[in-house]
């Protein structure tokens, strides 16, 4: 891999300003100057290897995005978090609730994922422990159609469990460490 200076920085910045940040807030996250943030951003010097996982960590992207000045996932084609797919599974709740649990279009979502989870999704709507089930459930299927999870933040919002640890084990088998 070539290291692209100019379109790394230029990704820094894209990302920096996407979590709402200012390179001083950056900088302080980080514990390097707001100048190491400004010549990075201008791609005038490349980020220490030492603070990488950090920043990657902060920014909420894959260090091989932030080599690859975003145009490579690693082999993965996109970052998901947990705090993603709770809203993601929220939302098919709140469907059902702004258009009526009768509602053709919520019952086409709802029979689809049934059909393709072979499972009964509604019941995580009213059970937190379901709930993370099917949140893991969501991250397996995403992982197995190439998107990456950050291990850290399975960690740190789902609940230790027999499928939080299933989840886990399967992310290293994917080659997600």
């Amino acid at each position: 891999m070539n290291l692209n200076s100019k379109l790394m920085g230029s990704y820094l910045q894209t990302e920096r300003k996407k979590m709402g940040m200012t390179q001083s807030e950056l900088s302080e996250k980080l514990i390097v100057s707001p100048q190491a943030v400004s010549n990075w951003e201008r791609g005038e010097t490349l980020p220490d290897v030492s603070v990488l996982l950090d920043l990657a960590e902060t920014l909420h992207c894959s260090v091989d995005a932030i080599l690859s000045g975003g145009k490579g996932c690693g082999g993965f084609r996109r970052h998901v978090t947990v705090a993603q797919m709770q809203e993601a599974l929220s939302s098919l709740d709140r469907i059902g609730e702004l258009l009526g649990r009768d509602h053709f279009i919520y019952q086409c979502i709802i029979d689809a994922l049934n059909s393709r989870m072979n499972t009964t999704i509604e019941v995580s709507f009213s059970d937190p422990h379901i709930f993370d089930v099917f949140t893991i459930e969501f991250l397996l299927a995403c992982i197995g159609n190439g998107d990456y999870v950050d291990p850290r933040d399975v960690e740190a919002h789902i609940p230790p469990s027999p499928a939080r640890d299933y989840l886990m084990k399967s992310m290293q088998e994917y080659g997600i460490r």
